[in-house]
């Protein structure tokens, strides 16, 4: 009988990313401390899973009622905090930034068309750390989404979303973040946002 194929999907990892084998998955997470990951039957599947991100999928797939967002004595404010939220995958996108104190909206953007989750979350990360540099800034920025960190470490918004005529201004102000991240450096730290421990990223659009 054969073997049924499987596509694996890693959110959190050497390099995130959607691989065809479990060896190269493997690559990916041995050794990786945190490593999320896991295995689908079809492409689509795991495409859909990719960019909703792990505690999207988690939280869409299986549930996961937690309360509203809370600041602990771990959370470093000032600072600010970014969230996106998308209608389908892809469809229509859009994306904030708050403070992470107050809770008080000081950017928003969209709705685009054409955009994911983690999209989303990775061009409020580099609006973020461009609005805090006119500002002259280095708090941190806090996001809930890991591959979007990723993405924006490595400078390079690694979506898998064919590009079409209806989300090409959404394109275009990827490549703007990413030419964003080429020509400038920050101080600013990144920091996950610890959803389990500390509730729903201040950010949060509520629709889940």
């Amino acid at each position: 009988m054969a073997k049924e194929k499987k596509w694996y999907v890693v959110w959190q990892g050497v390099e995130p990313g959607i691989y065809e084998t479990w060896t190269d998955c493997q690559l990916q997470i041995k050794g990786y401390t945190g490593a999320r990951y896991k295995s689908f039957l079809s492409y689509e599947a795991a495409r859909e899973a990719y960019e909703d991100g792990p505690d999207a999928f988690y939280r869409k797939n299986y549930g996961n009622e937690r309360p509203r967002s809370v600041i602990t004595a771990a959370v470093c404010v000032p600072s600010l905090c970014v969230d996106a939220a998308c209608s389908g995958n892809p469809g229509p996108m859009e994306y904030r930034g708050v403070w992470t104190d107050s809770h008080r909206q000081v950017f928003r953007v969209g709705p685009m068309q054409g955009g994911t989750n983690n999209i989303g979350e990775f061009l409020a990360i580099v609006h973020g750390l461009a609005w805090l540099r006119q500002m002259g800034s280095d708090m941190p920025i806090y996001s809930d989404s890991v591959t979007a960190l990723a993405w924006v470490r490595n400078k390079k918004c690694k979506t898998l979303i064919p590009r079409t005529v209806q989300s090409e201004p959404l394109f275009d102000l990827i490549a703007r973040a990413e030419k964003w991240l080429m020509e400038h450096t920050y101080t600013n730290r990144l920091i996950k946002w610890d959803t389990p421990n500390w509730g729903e990223i201040p950010a949060d659009f509520g629709r889940k």
